[in-house]
């Protein structure tokens, strides 16, 4: 048997979806890929200088990030008895890019937690939950 992959849509500002994760991996034995997607919007009619800017914030914000949110969700994973935890930022369409990490790392859930939007449906279960239920090829966990 195959061990256990889960990978883990960590915003940073609630640990309720790291938490319940990292209790699942350790009744499990599985290992934690933790992913932090920072949308980022095409902009396509911009001067060389405006692209040079924004590759310049992509960078600080990747950079802060990496210091400020997934350094300490691995190391609490990590604290927490999690043995393989890794950790992975990307820049996009967040629901498209968690789909295609889990099914590239052969993961065997996708945990994500409730976030804001628009609808009611939004609202109550958030964009992201709703569109990875739709588009993925793994079940998706929808952390309260």
């Amino acid at each position: 048997m195959s061990q256990e992959s889960y990978v883990v849509a960590y915003e940073g500002e609630d640990r309720s979806v790291l938490d319940f994760a990292i209790e699942r991996a350790r009744r499990n034995s599985a290992s934690l890929h933790l992913v932090h997607i920072l949308e980022w919007s095409p902009y396509s009619f911009l001067t060389p200088q405006e692209l040079a800017e924004r590759h310049k914030q992509r960078n600080q914000e990747m950079a802060r990030a990496e210091t400020a949110i997934m350094n300490p969700a691995v190391a609490h994973a990590k604290a927490e008895g999690v043995a393989n935890v890794t950790s992975e930022l990307r820049y996009g369409s967040v629901a498209d890019l968690l789909a295609d990490i889990a099914k590239q790392r052969n993961a065997t859930f996708i945990f994500v937690g409730r976030s804001g939007g628009g609808s009611i449906a939004a609202r109550v279960f958030g964009s992201v939950p709703i569109a990875l239920a739709q588009i993925s090829t793994v079940p998706v966990v929808i952390v309260p």
